[in-house]
């Protein structure tokens, strides 16, 4: 005795495996590749939002990505950017240690605020060499 008709089985398996494979994710760009999308993400809403001088500034910013960009260049650009923000987290913790020690504390504040912004921007420029 058969419950199921076997093309009643097949289209509820396959109903139920849609959202399983639709829950997968593409793999994300990263590089050149991904600049170039979000490059390209921004071309389209200034098409059509009808922002004409942003469009060109777009198309010859992609121009020059398709054309110069390699992951290793793009790579060391970023490795350069962490580098410079650590050196400025540095300059800016002696200043806070320099004022720590006349004890001004408007100064002390100042330099506080400052070396948050700079752990900031270093943490910036970490989260894009991942990219």
């Amino acid at each position: 005795m058969r419950f199921f008709p076997p093309l009643a089985v097949l289209t509820l398996c396959s109903i139920l495996a849609t959202p399983l494979l639709a829950a997968e994710e593409p793999t994300a760009l990263t590089g050149c590749a991904a600049k170039r999308q979000a490059i390209g993400s921004q071309l389209d809403i200034a098409k059509t939002q009808g922002n004409s001088e942003q469009q060109a500034g777009l198309e010859k910013a992609l121009d020059e990505v398709t054309t110069h960009c390699t992951d290793a260049s793009l790579k060391r650009e970023r490795e350069n950017k962490v580098l410079d923000a650590k050196h400025e987290v540095s300059r800016r913790q002696a200043d806070l240690d320099k004022a720590m020690k006349k004890g001004d504390p408007d100064k002390i504040n100042k330099r506080k605020e400052k070396l948050a912004e700079s752990r900031k921007e270093l943490q910036g420029a970490l989260d894009e060499l991942d990219k």
